[in-house]
């Protein structure tokens, strides 16, 4: 199958609802760990919006995630622009590594919350740290492309081209 020459239009939103979801559950964060702290201490966790909110992104996000994947394999990404074998190959590390963490954070979050697996939680710790590099690793990336190179990456995930 041939590579499109640019990301179709459910390509780019759904890539900037996963960022908009990820922002809100590391902002909105506060809430959910307050109500698992309580659930380690014995007591009955304070469940209120955020909390449902933040369960609630975490299941869009997985969601997301398959749904992208799924139109990766059906219609492709664009070449990746250069041909810096360095550059190109930490692009698709950092990618590969984030659809990783979107798919295992929300199952580990679940099985924490739901299954009150403690070893999940643990999990989700650590990958909540590995999911914040990749972020602003795959954000510096961009803006090295857009300042500094001063191609066309980051237009091609700011909209179609008709």
């Amino acid at each position: 199958m041939p590579a499109p020459a640019e990301y179709s239009r459910p390509q780019i939103a759904l890539h900037w609802i996963v960022a908009v979801l990820i922002l809100w559950q590391y902002l909105f964060n506060e809430p959910m760990a307050k109500a698992w702290d309580a659930i380690g201490k014995g007591q009955e966790p304070a469940v209120n919006l955020l909390v449902l909110t933040h369960v609630l992104a975490g299941a869009a996000i997985l969601i997301t995630a398959f749904w992208r994947l799924a139109i990766i394999r059906q219609r492709g990404v664009p070449v990746m622009i250069g041909d810096n074998v360095l550059l190109n190959g930490a692009a698709r590390a950092t990618h590969l590594g984030l659809y990783a963490l979107m798919i295992l954070m929300p199952i580990s979050g679940a099985l924490a919350w739901f299954g009150g697996l403690g070893a999940a939680a643990g999990a989700y710790n650590v990958l909540k740290v590995a999911l914040l590099a990749l972020v602003v690793l795959h954000v510096v990336g961009a803006l090295y492309h857009r300042l500094w190179l001063k191609d066309a990456v980051m237009e091609r995930m700011i909209r179609a081209q008709d």
